[in-house]
């Protein structure tokens, strides 16, 4: 039962903190209340649904938990209260963000370990549960999705899904182990930004495409 509690709080966060960050999102385009709050659906529920879907555990798992759902309202709604008279300063928008993705790739790793998939597995289906969310909603608001900017995004909670399985292999306490992986993955995205870390871009030769 404390095990469960645990990952149950972890789902709780990483879904109030990817509501807010899509809310955030939705505001600055200037969406009505309405849009605001479908974003911040599709962020909070988006990736974890895709990983649902691809294991087949139906019905998905915002559809059979409605704290998920009273979550996001709350924490869209507050958004837009809150933020709308005491406007935040923008890092507040990137530390949720970055904060969700540390929570949902381990939530997403959990789920996996619950059908006893492979290392590698696990690990793309907690990468999954955690950046597909803002895909979606950076398709919905006609934005280039963070996934494929060069900065440190996806390779972040590939990074932290690493770590996760390293530390149970040495046997680290459970607890300890989901903390420091989350704060692994924060702290990357973080620094990552902080110090414009970027994977190689693709290059291509440009005249020969402009040939073609």
């Amino acid at each position: 039962m404390g095990n469960f509690s645990f990952f149950q709080m972890i789902d709780v966060l990483g879904t109030a903190a990817f509501a807010i960050s899509g809310a955030r999102h939705a505001m600055d385009r200037k969406l009505d209340v309405f849009g605001v709050i479908i974003i911040a659906f599709v962020t909070a529920i988006g990736g974890g649904t895709i990983r649902d879907v691809i294991i087949g555990s139906t019905p998905v798992g915002w559809l059979q938990n409605e704290l998920t759902i009273t979550v996001i309202l709350i924490a869209a709604i507050g958004t837009l209260i809150i933020d709308g008279n005491h406007p935040v300063v923008p890092n507040t928008l990137f530390l949720f963000d970055s904060l969700g993705l540390g929570l949902f790739t381990l939530a997403g790793i959990d789920k996996a370990l619950q059908y006893d998939f492979s290392v590698g597995i696990c690990i793309a289906l907690g990468t999954i549960s955690a950046c597909f969310g803002g895909v979606l909603r950076d398709v919905l608001l006609n934005k280039v999705p963070l996934i494929f900017h060069r900065e440190l995004y996806a390779s972040a909670c590939i990074a932290g899904g690493v770590l996760f399985f390293l530390l149970r292999y040495l046997h680290v306490d459970g607890y300890l182990n989901q903390i420091l992986c989350i704060l692994l993955i924060f702290v990357v995205r973080i620094l990552a930004v902080r110090y414009n870390l970027t994977l190689p871009a693709a290059q291509t030769d440009k005249k020969k495409l402009d040939r073609q």
